[in-house]
Parts: C-alpha cells; structure tokens; sequence
C-alpha cells in the first residue's frame, strides 16, 4: 500500500508540473510572436544567431539544453518501464499500440500530401505529441477525468517520445564523422560498465555525459540523443536503500529546471515566427498542409484505430471507467505538437521560409487539436459525477 501511495504521489506531482509547465510555454510563445512581429524583429531574431564559444545561441539551446531535455524524457521513460505504466507487457501494450497509430497514420498523411516534392523530408513532424500541452490541455477538466485516462494519456506521450527519439536518430542523420562517433560509444560503453560495477556517483556520470555529448555534436549524429544514453546509463539503484538513486535524484534536479527554463527558451528560440501578409496562403502550402492534416485527423484516427485493434483482438484491455468517446477525444489531444515537432522541423527543412511556414502550421494545428480535444471531453465527461477523496473510516465511539 505504501508503495502505491508513493506511485500516486510521483504521478500527481508528475501531472502538477507538466500543466503548470504548458502554462508558462503558452506565455513565453506569445511573447516570442509579439517580438517576431514587432518593429525590433530583426534585433530579436539576430540576437539568437549570436555567436558565443564558437557555436550560435540558438544552436546551444538546441543542440545543447534540449539535450538536457532528452536527458529527462530519458529519464521518465526509464522509471516508466522499470517501476510505472510501462512496467510490465499487459500494462505496456494498450499505449504502445496506441503511440504506433498516432505515428504511423500522420506521416502518412504528411507523405500523401507531399509525395515527390522536397517537402516529403518532414514526415516526422506530425507523428509527435507535447506531453506537456496534452496534460495541460487534460488538466483543466478538473477533476473529473478519472485516472486511468490520465495515465494512458501520459504512457502514450512517453512512448510517443520514444518513439521521435527513433526517428531522429534513425532519419534526420545527414553525414557521420566515425571517428567522433565512435569515441562518443566508447564513452557510452565505458558507463554501462561503471554502471554493472555499481558505481553510483553522478559526479562521474555526467562529466562523462558532456564528454560524449561534444563527441556527439561533431560526429553527424543530432547531440540531443546523448541525453537518452546517459539517462540508459545512469544506475537507477542505489547502494544504501534509505537513499534515492542516482536516477532519480538527477529525475529531482531536473524537475523544475527543463520545464521552466530550458523549455521556454526553446520557446523563444523557435516560435520566433513572421506571420506575414500573406499567412493565410502559408497555411495551405504542401508542407502545411501536411502537419495540420497529420495533427488534427491524422493523430486522433491513428491513435483511436489502433487502440480498437489492440482491446478488439484482446491484446490488451480497456483503461478502466473509460469510453470510446473519452479515448477518442485522448487522441484528439494527442496531435498537440509543439515541441518535438518545432524540434523535428528544425532538422527536417533547411529552407527559412518552409520552415517559418511550419512553425505556424505546427501552432494552429495545436491550437486546434487542444481546443477541439477538450470541449469534446468536456462533453464526454459531462455527466461523470467528481472524484472525491476517500473519507478516512470513523472509529467507534469517536467524537465528532
């Protein structure tokens, strides 16, 4: 019971900080629009191609403090599958399946649309889903949305982001150079084995992690996957059981610094967007068209299929206290974007103008989703009566 209470606890504060956190993205991208279309645009925008230690601004809240977010999304799919949702098959099953639609359907979608034109490249944008807008967007039902919702929602974004973490590794790698690659697997190599031989200290591991993040960064391959080796790498024991482990203590250290201020400075950095005279024509450009389609029908009909498929033919069960309305109006939510998907863009398009175009194709298709997700679940839940917190039992001959 006790370790059910402490579950709870780490996914309620888990949920507490990724609706807080959507807030503050939300603030921070208006702020970024405002002065992208402000008359000091070109200012703010120079400002981020600033050249500091050899490397742009922008390129080391890219490449470098989203590495750090990789490091925590690392981290959260590890506790995941070792002590979470994700633990065992029958739990894992129903959100994978449901993950693999929402990603399948949109990119093909997005190469439907853009089929033989240059544009194909971004076919990993609408396949993402920010877990911290969807849990935002779920938050502001209050207390009616039953748990089990909560929770496929979130295994589906983790897994979600698993599986863009694939992708980028897999389809957004151009030129390797081998031998800075290599020297980044050795490193990577050399803390698993510290890790068998129960080596516990963080002061080892992540000095080592930047190391092979420098490595990382020149060797061809995107530098933010060395944030989901070092979280693999890091012992998620502890030699004395009265202390956390190393895991989860960097989990802790990370908690606030990634979603209020790594997060928003990607925000800033990346949602510098021009919207121009002509935006509404930008909308209905192939690419554009590609994300929005993929976003908003193609990740609720994806999500929704493929969880039919799996309870259907018994490969898992249904959440608990939910309906098909509820898991649809879940999938509606999970086209909110964002995040990963500005990040794919980024190493999708080369083009300035297709990827400003979808940037804001990315927004509006975010915008609806989180909108239409949650006045249909408002509705869906409209006669679920409150969750109220269990009454302690009263003891006999207990005053009042």
């Amino acid at each position: 019971m006790a370790k059910q209470r402490s579950d709870n606890s780490v996914f309620k504060k888990f949920f507490e900080s990724e609706k807080s956190s959507g807030l503050v993205l939300i603030a921070f991208t208006i702020l970024s629009l405002l002065l992208a279309n402000s008359s000091i645009k070109h200012s703010y925008t120079e400002f981020w191609e600033y050249s500091l230690g050899g490397m742009k601004i922008e390129h080391w809240v890219n490449d470098g403090l989203m590495a750090v977010f990789f490091l925590l999304v690392g981290l959260e799919l590890k506790r995941e599958f070792l002590v979470g949702e994700l633990s065992s098959l029958k739990k894992a099953t129903l959100p994978i399946f449901s993950a693999l639609g929402g990603m399948l359907i949109p990119a093909g979608i997005f190469v439907f649309v853009n089929l033989g034109k240059p544009t194909v490249s971004g076919f990993g944008i609408p396949m993402a889903t920010d877990i911290a807008f969807a849990l935002g967007a779920l938050s502001l039902l209050g207390n009616k949305v039953p748990l089990s919702i909560k929770v496929f929602l979130t295994a589906l974004a983790v897994i979600d982001d698993l599986g863009a973490i694939v992708v980028i590794g897999v389809f957004y790698t151009k030129t390797i150079f081998w031998l800075n690659f290599a020297i980044a697997i050795a490193i990577f190599g050399t803390l698993l084995i510290l890790n068998k031989l129960k080596i516990t200290s963080l002061l080892i591991y992540v000095p080592l992690g930047i190391v092979m993040w420098y490595f990382m960064l020149h060797s061809g391959i995107h530098a933010t996957i060395t944030g989901v080796l070092l979280a693999l790498a890091i012992p998620a024991f502890s030699k004395n059981t009265k202390t956390e482990s190393p895991s989860h203590r960097l989990q802790h250290l990370l908690h606030y610094p990634v979603p209020f201020v790594i997060l928003p400075l990607f925000a800033l950095v990346n949602t510098a967007i021009d919207i121009g005279p002509n935006w509404d024509k930008a909308l209905f450009s192939d690419a554009s068209l590609g994300i929005i389609l993929g976003l908003v029908l193609g990740k609720p009909i994806g999500i929704i299929v493929f969880t039919w498929i799996s309870i259907r033919f018994k490969f898992a069960d249904k959440p608990a206290g939910t309906t098909w309305s509820q898991l649809f109006g879940v999938g509606i939510l999970g086209g909110i974007g964002f995040t990963m998907s500005i990040f794919v863009t980024i190493l999708a398009f080369t083009d300035k103008e297709i990827i400003n175009d979808s940037k804001f194709a990315i927004l509006i298709s975010s915008l609806l989703a989180g909108l239409i997700g949650y006045l249909w679940l408002k509705a869906s839940f409209k006669d679920r009566p409150k969750t109220k917190k269990p009454q302690k039992a009263r003891l006999k001959g207990s005053s009042n």
